[in-house]
């Protein structure tokens, strides 16, 4: 090689470079010829155009999260449900004056505070102390299941009595029940207030009171479920409620007012009518009496020729309560009293064939005597 050959100036530096490990270097740091426009890649390739337009896409994601929201709630709901779903309850279902339907759940505990409801609500007179309140009822014993003591709550339920079956001593219909002398106290307490048409149901915890019911069947360890219909209320003091009018035939005989007491009936000295009489004394303010009725009635009644008085409820004390236009009483009473008014005093004359017929009712009433009854119309059991 000549001198002008030969490279002036400092030597060349070789340049050393560290190439590193084909296994070492990670995808990222690295990729081969040839494989970055591959398939799949994404590089180096335009993107594939969206089917949807702008307002599609952005309904989409609105529906998509719309449907994770409902989803959410659902969930949340149906958790909030299982937590607070309401327990076992007692069921009195069915029809005013007709027995109800009772379920007592078996997981139900038994009363251990008074709990009182009024499922059906009437629309009638209002119950005040003192009252007499016709009653359906039925009633029953409900305790804690002995057998079964590893249970949480385990109960059971028995009717005891009910007046809409047929009794071997009397038979079935609404009771009188005076309010406040009824010796059930929170019975008494708890029906003040309560209307006519209305259905109560009252859950009593364990008492002695409730023992007395039924001393065979309830124990004072025993709740009492009692489910009354009230049908009819009577004052304590009952008299006509509406209009005062005087009878056109002056030989009827005449009933004097003694307010709440038995009006006083003076008899004509005449001969008995021959038919049927009917004088309204005071015209009630209250429904009619229909076929089928029962009616609540004080009443009184003589004998014409006599004056002799052979019955009378104030005499009782304790109204009558009969059907109206059955058949059930003397044929003049059907007669005469289908069609009054509640709150009405009626005079009704009747001739032996309105009365007890030929047979009479010995040893008072002969079979030739023409009665003399005042009524008044206190109140009908409603069904």
């Amino acid at each position: 090689m000549s001198e002008d050959e030969k490279p002036r100036g400092k030597p060349v530096v070789k340049a050393k470079a560290k190439i590193p490990n084909a296994q070492s270097i990670r995808s990222p740091e690295f990729t081969p010829h040839g494989i970055s426009a591959g398939r799949g890649s994404g590089l180096n390739r335009p993107s594939a155009p969206s089917a949807l337009t702008a307002k599609q896409a952005r309904k989409r994601r609105l529906m998509m999260i719309a449907g994770i929201v409902v989803a959410a709630l659902a969930v949340s709901g149906g958790v909030a449900w299982w937590v607070t779903r309401p327990g076992p309850a007692l069921e009195v279902t069915g029809k005013f004056a007709s027995e109800p339907k009772v379920e007592i759940p078996t997981k139900l505990a038994p009363a251990t505070s008074l709990k009182v409801t009024t499922p059906i609500k009437g629309t009638g007179r209002a119950i005040a102390s003192g009252d007499t309140a016709y009653v359906s009822f039925v009633t029953y014993k409900w305790a804690k299941d002995k057998d079964d003591e590893n249970s949480r709550v385990k109960s059971t339920s028995e009717k005891v009595s009910s007046t809409w079956e047929q009794q071997s001593q009397q038979p079935s219909g609404p009771r009188p029940l005076p309010i406040g002398s009824s010796g059930l106290k929170e019975i008494d307490k708890n029906l003040v207030g309560k209307t006519v048409g209305s259905r109560v149901v009252l859950q009593l915890p364990p008492s002695k009171d409730l023992s007395q019911l039924s001393p065979q069947q309830i124990t004072d360890k025993d709740a009492v479920v009692f489910i009354m219909d009230i049908q009819a209320v009577v004052p304590k003091d009952p008299q006509p409620q509406g209009t005062a009018k005087k009878p056109d035939d002056k030989n009827l005989p005449k009933v004097e007012d003694k307010g709440a007491k038995e009006p006083k009936i003076t008899i004509p000295d005449a001969d008995a009518p021959g038919k049927l009489q009917v004088a309204t004394l005071v015209e009630g303010t209250g429904p009619a009496l229909a076929k089928g009725d029962d009616a609540i009635v004080n009443y009184v009644g003589k004998v014409w020729k006599s004056g002799d008085k052979f019955d009378s409820s104030w005499d009782n004390k304790q109204v009558a309560n009969f059907p109206i236009g059955t058949g059930a009483t003397i044929p003049g009473f059907d007669k005469g009293l289908t069609g009054a008014k509640v709150g009405s005093r009626v005079m009704l004359v009747l001739p032996p064939a309105e009365g007890y017929g030929k047979e009479g009712s010995p040893p008072k009433i002969k079979g030739t005597d023409t009665l003399v009854f005042v009524v008044d119309i206190l109140a009908k059991i409603q069904k």
